[in-house]
């Protein structure tokens, strides 16, 4: 068994073209073609638990592989592996990896599941002191009558330090555009099989007692990266509210960890929480609209916001083609994976100290705020519920990201409380602010008056809707604590 450390790449075909063909890689490749078959049960138990299983074909030589999902879950994966040869294209399944005892019975359940065809082109680069391999591959995967194209840079560290992965990726990215890749081929074998999905929601983070602060940031950055690149796919391939709506959520994410995980980063963060909120606001307008035009009926007024919708999702699209969203993702996913926070290297808080002591001190603060800012809720003006309700985002996204440290039968029951009562006024503030931010794109797009403006805003409602939130808020500060 041994660790890899990779960084995965994805690109088109003429960017790997103009890769190859630019002079950055060294000499000829070489070359081979592959063909992967993937197993599982028809219950899929082996993805469920986190593995895959697969036995490569090149030339003559037949290679099973079993490999454990890892931590670096946003481009830079850690795994752990199982090889061994293989006579033919029938898994052994024995005492030498973890599959036997995880499936019992269920392991003559297991059958070919999809195929991967791969045409790899294989340099190795020195980066620095850093030895590096260098794989290009090119070709499909194959499940049944669906077919998905494959086109991935991985770059392998054989020796050094992690970071010339990232200093070849921009090199790279210099001379054609690549993206942080977040898919392995085996999870697109699983996702071509699988119904299609127009967005992809927030994966659990996977914490537990045992690891530091420090770790459980890096878990958790790396899955918000992971959750907007996926969501950030599916908005490349044209204009998708679902999927737009969760690429923000992802983004949200981002900033919340920063502010909770503040007293361990200390300032370390400020530049990437810029172009975050930079990003935030790119895709910001083209959401406000989605929701502007789910509420309006058919006429004018519904076509002059579906026109202002279509260019803002244009804004979208070049936002997310630009140099500086890939840079933001490869910043991100370097920062996650090599930052130190050891001692006080970042804010006064220790990255050494364990996640759970961590995570209760976050809680508490986060949970203080909420109930000072929302005191007398009800005579608050608009932009004051606006904070509260930011503050209250980051209380619920401090309670996901932790919750798994919180897993005892009481803690669970009381998290699920909390949860729901907090869930229940960050409805009743998102109501208020979408009737302010409503009024506000009325007015830009010059029909802020009429007949069919009131009837979209609802602001009659606006007084029922405080006295809620109001009391929302008080039974949120009589929940009690999970943690």
């Amino acid at each position: 068994m041994a660790d890899e450390i990779e960084l995965k790449l994805e690109l088109t075909g003429d960017a790997a073209a103009r890769i190859e063909a630019s002079g950055l890689l060294p000499g000829d490749p070489r070359k081979a073609r592959q063909r992967s078959i993937y197993f599982d049960t028809p219950d899929r138990d082996l993805a469920r638990a986190g593995f895959s299983l697969r036995i490569r074909r090149s030339g003559r030589k037949r290679i099973q592989t079993v490999k454990a999902s890892g931590a670096g879950a946003a481009g830079l994966f850690v795994r752990s592996e199982w090889e061994r040869p293989v006579d033919d294209d029938n898994p052994v399944l024995d005492c030498t990896t973890p599959l036997a005892t995880l499936l019992g019975d269920a392991v003559d359940a297991v059958a070919p599941a999809f195929e991967v065809k791969i045409d790899r082109h294989e340099w190795i680069v020195m980066e620095g002191d850093a030895v590096i391999e260098l794989v290009l591959d090119r070709g499909e995967v194959v499940a049944g009558e669906r077919r998905s194209p494959v086109c991935e840079i991985e770059l392998e560290l054989k020796s050094g330090d992690p970071a010339a992965l990232f200093v070849l990726a921009r090199r790279i990215d210099a001379v054609a555009p690549v993206r942080l890749g977040v898919v392995t081929k085996s999870e697109r074998g699983y996702r071509l099989i699988a119904a299609a999905s127009a967005m992809a929601r927030a994966e659990r983070t996977e914490l537990d007692g045992e690891m530091t602060a420090a770790l459980a940031f890096r878990r958790i950055v790396q899955s918000c990266v992971r959750q907007f690149r996926l969501n950030e796919a599916l908005l490349l391939t044209g204009p998708n509210p679902e999927a737009l709506h969760q690429a923000r959520v992802a983004l949200r994410r981002l900033r919340s960890a920063l502010s909770i995980f503040r007293p361990m980063i200390g300032a370390d963060g400020d530049a990437l929480g810029a172009d975050l909120r930079w990003l935030a606001s790119e895709l910001g307008d083209a959401r406000n609209l989605d929701m502007l035009l789910d509420r309006a009926g058919h006429g004018p007024l519904y076509d002059r916001i579906a026109a202002a919708r279509a260019v803002a999702y244009e804004r979208v699209h070049d936002a997310l083609l630009s140099a500086r969203v890939r840079g933001l993702m490869l910043a991100l996913a370097e920062w996650a994976a090599i930052a130190n926070w050891s001692g006080s290297s970042g804010g006064e808080a220790d990255g050494d100290q364990p996640a759970r002591g961590f995570a209760v001190a976050a809680l508490d603060r986060f949970r203080r705020q909420v109930k000072r800012k929302g005191r007398d809720l009800a005579h608050l003006d608009d932009e004051a519920r606006h904070a509260l309700r930011k503050h209250a985002k980051k209380l619920r996204y401090a309670a996901e990201f932790f919750a798994a440290l919180f897993g005892r039968k009481r803690e669970k029951r009381r998290y699920k409380r909390f949860v729901k009562a907090l869930e229940a006024l960050q409805d009743h503030l998102g109501a208020l602010n979408d009737l302010v931010t409503a009024r506000r794109i009325l007015k830009t797009l010059g029909v802020a008056d009429g007949p069919d403006v009131s009837a979209l805003l609802v602001e009659d409602a606006k007084d029922d809707l405080v006295e809620a939130a109001a009391e929302a808020h008080e039974d949120l500060v009589d929940t009690r604590r999970f943690w």
